[in-house]
């Protein structure tokens, strides 16, 4: 294998997904504060994300709202508030 192929920091991290609460481990070199043991018994470095393949309504099959900072009622209201209005006649 080519030496310097990846770059600075590249090392193994498992990705939680807290929706759907599965593990992946992935080579990466996002930065992370904690760390937790994988199956193999070694501890890696731990990034957890909103939402993955295990939790996605395209790769499920299952459709589900996952809001988790407001943004859909946001849309709702920025929609509301574009909307044309109807005049009587």
């Amino acid at each position: 294998m080519k030496k310097e192929l990846h770059p600075e920091g590249y090392r193994h991290v498992i990705f939680e997904d807290v929706t759907s609460g599965k593990r992946f481990l992935i080579g990466s070199t996002i930065e992370t504060e904690k760390t937790d043991k994988w199956e193999d018994g070694k501890e890696y470095p731990v990034y957890q994300v909103e939402i993955s393949s295990a939790s996605h309504p395209f790769y499920t099959g299952q459709s589900k709202v996952i809001d988790t900072a407001g943004r859909v009622d946001k849309f709702k209201k920025r929609l509301a508030a574009a909307a044309p209005k109807k005049t009587k006649k």
